[in-house]
């Protein structure tokens, strides 16, 4: 029954998320100057223009250009009040220029325009990768021998990234590279007081213990910040990513910490519910572990305890400051306000993964 009741939820988040639809009344925008500013800043670009919204998506508005020879797409703050720090489309921008030229899978950038008078806000015009999005992390329909290699395709592509020498890319002021975990946790926690419905008792918890209890990790990389399986485009027919998505929150830091959030899908996500991963084709959360090291040259990853509680700590923080867009009207997802029920399970399980690494 309780897997019955995860492929209809994945089911029905697959079914709000794909495809595009007409543009939501409060992320229209004067399509006309969008067309002129792309007539003179995207190399071959020609109309006519057609603009529709993309479904998924629960940050930064995000739209597909038709135009008769390709398709491109437009990521662009949303407009109202916005958290600090938050939506930062140039940095996204930024990152997929320097990472392109190296042969990593993001999408071909075409250009930035941080002049608001066009759209309303800055935005950034990439190229439209077609491939396949994969919504249900536990691959319903896929065969067991065909999602093993998915999944192996996806670590082996994080591993690439944190493997990438940033100062050769020009990505050496990208962001601070000392205490970055710490960092994070004081972002975090600002971010959900800023979002904050109702005291919860659990996350006071862990803003207490989390910052006085961070490992060390000396290796500094790019890190994606929300690396899962549907942030990416994977080949229409083979186990290879083409294209990495949304990297609003990239920056410089943690591999670990980078790593350890991709692992939430064992830890608390679909994969946790289905049992046995290896039954169903899928690795476990101990191969996933061992082939990232081999691919990062690590000899073993101490600490994952600490690093789930920090990351579900995280999850429950930003799925806050979702909930606090809803009720300004500013979240770019219909759904977002359903958001809200998802963070006290969340925070219940952080507190369980906290207390096996010594929260008392």
């Amino acid at each position: 029954m309780a897997q019955t009741v995860v492929n209809e939820a994945e089911q029905l988040r697959e079914q709000l998320n794909t495809g595009t639809k007409e543009v939501a009344e409060a992320h229209r925008f004067d399509e006309a100057k969008l067309e002129r500013w792309l007539r003179a800043n995207v190399e071959g670009f020609a109309g006519p223009l057609e603009v529709r919204q993309f479904k998924g998506g629960q940050s930064n508005p995000t739209y597909q250009l038709v135009t008769p020879k390709r398709k491109y797409v437009l990521r662009r703050k949303p407009p109202g009040h916005l958290l600090p720090s938050a939506h930062a489309v140039d940095r996204e921008f930024r990152v997929i220029s320097a990472l392109h030229p190296t042969g990593f899978p993001v999408a071909k950038p075409y250009g930035l325009c941080t002049d608001e008078s066009v759209i309303g806000t800055m935005f950034y015009v990439m190229a439209m990768v077609e491939g396949r999005i994969l919504w249900d992390q536990t691959l319903p329909t896929y065969t067991p021998a065909e999602r093993r290699p998915i999944y192996m395709a996806e670590v082996a592509t994080l591993a690439a990234l944190h493997n990438t020498d940033y100062r050769a890319v020009g990505l050496e002021d990208f962001g601070r590279t000392g205490n970055y975990v710490a960092r994070q946790i004081d972002r975090w926690t600002k971010q959900y007081r800023a979002s904050e419905t109702e005291r919860r008792e659990p996350m006071e918890q862990l803003i207490a213990w989390l910052p006085k209890t961070c490992p060390e990790d000396s290796r500094v990389s790019v890190v994606h910040g929300d690396y899962r399986l549907d942030n990416m485009v994977m080949h229409p027919t083979e186990p290879r990513v083409i294209a990495v998505l949304d990297w609003e929150l990239s920056t410089l830091g943690s591999p670990v910490a980078d790593f350890t959030y991709f692992l939430m899908q064992w830890v608390n996500g679909p994969l946790s519910e289905i049992g046995d991963p290896t039954a169903h084709g899928l690795p476990t959360v101990d191969e996933v572990v061992a082939e990232y090291c081999r691919l990062t040259g690590r000899p073993g990853l101490p600490d994952l305890n600490w690093y789930f509680a920090y990351n579900l700590f995280r999850l429950a923080a930003i799925l806050q400051g979702i909930v606090g867009r809803a009720r300004e009207g500013t979240a770019s997802s219909p759904q977002a306000a359903t958001q809200e029920a998802r963070i006290p399970p969340l925070l219940d399980v952080a507190l369980t993964y906290a207390a096996k690494a010594g929260l008392r």
